[in-house]
């Protein structure tokens, strides 16, 4: 069983930058994929953003060139760097763990708002 506490959300303006921070209590080398999810009041959880062992980096088309996603192996960590924040992106945001299970974070508001 891993446990993942999501960190770093809050209230930003428009235009504004965060990051994210999703800490495992175990080994995050064993899982295929780690990823960042939202979900927005009224809508489906979505994916986000996507870091596989292999390093490769997948990202929901409306966040490109703004999110990056990154991890700390020796911390057991993985990161969501944002950038150029809009109202839109405005979600709770969880850290996802996928490998044989899936584990997720409890969430983390993020709200973007002038």
């Amino acid at each position: 069983q891993v446990q993942l506490v999501e960190s770093g959300g809050g209230l930003v303006q428009p235009g504004g930058s965060l990051r994210l921070s999703c800490a495992a209590s175990g080994s995050i080398v064993s899982f295929n994929d780690m990823g960042w999810y939202r979900q927005a009041p009224g809508k489906q959880r979505e994916l986000v953003a996507v870091l596989t062992t292999d390093n490769r980096r997948n990202y929901l088309d409306s966040v490109k060139g703004r999110f990056t996603i990154s991890r700390d192996n020796a911390k057991n960590t993985v990161y969501l760097q944002m950038t150029s924040l809009k109202p839109e992106d405005t979600a709770v945001y969880y850290c996802n763990a996928a490998g044989a299970r899936w584990f997720w974070g409890q969430g983390t508001q993020v709200t973007v708002s002038s």
